[in-house]
């Protein structure tokens, strides 16, 4: 039933790997625009969350999910490589026999430290432009990002795969739909259930933590917080991605058309 659209994941993932054999470069530099579209969702989201955290609104969390749409806009349009789509991608065109598994991991590996890069290259420039100088503002993303390093291990991991389930669903379905406008709508509406649900993504925790640690933090913001969280998170990521989509829907729609179903 998915076979047209997973064509597309196919030709999608082949077209990656060719950006891939062409130019490292250019690979790890795509991966890096993913991860700053990532954080121009982080800041838009969390300054517009900050307003309502700052009254004590209910409406601080659900405004900061629809407001982080804009970044899975970006990132489709935009053109970048995000490590947690490609689990997906790669995972199927491997099972496809399209390629190999040395390669997907080496891709892996690549996107995942291009993101990394992108984060911090990110967080920097925030810093310089000042905007989040006084803790009035930042309060919203600082409570957030200590909540996030302190949170159980188990419960991390569970939560991410859930999390790359939904988030590649949100690029996986819209590629069956016609015109842009119902597939923006479906993007920014799953983007918003994984937020708004408490998911963990590994590379927008990235660009979170990035920004929170370049700013006056507290001290339950640190390195070994970073690593707490998106060891367990990535682990997550690439088993909801692989598993949960590449895998299934190889499985789901492997069959010869003259197949009863």
């Amino acid at each position: 039933m998915e076979k047209e659209t997973l064509k597309h994941v196919l030709e999608l993932a082949l077209k990656k790997q060719k950006v891939y054999d062409y130019s490292k470069l250019r690979f790890l530099l795509r991966s890096m625009l993913a991860s700053m579209f990532i954080g121009f969702g982080v800041i838009v989201a969390f300054k517009t969350g900050n307003y309502f955290y700052l009254t004590h609104s209910p409406f601080a969390y659900p405004m900061a999910a629809f407001t982080f749409g804009a970044a899975i806009i970006l990132i489709a349009y935009g053109g970048g490589d995000l490590f947690t789509g490609n689990t997906f991608y790669f995972t199927y065109a491997a099972l496809q026999k399209q390629l190999k598994w040395p390669k997907v991991i080496r891709m892996w590996l690549l996107s995942y430290l291009g993101n990394i890069l992108g984060a911090c290259l990110f967080a920097l420039l925030i810093l310089g432009t000042g905007l989040y100088k006084e803790s009035i503002v930042n309060s919203f993303l600082l409570n957030l990002v200590s909540h996030k390093m302190q949170l159980p291990t188990d419960e991390l991991f569970y939560r991410a795969i859930l999390c790359n389930w939904l988030v590649c669903m949100a690029f996986f379905i819209p590629m069956a739909l016609k015109g842009d406008g119902p597939k923006l709508f479906t993007m920014v509406l799953f983007v918003f259930c994984f937020f708004i649900s408490g998911y963990e993504h590994s590379v927008a925790n990235m660009c979170t933590f990035a920004i929170a640690l370049v700013l006056d933090h507290p001290g339950t913001i640190s390195m070994e917080g970073v690593m707490h969280n998106l060891i367990p998170v990535t682990a997550g990521n690439i088993l909801g991605g692989t598993i949960m989509m590449g895998a299934f829907y190889h499985y789901l729609n492997n069959f010869d058309s003259n197949d009863s179903l």
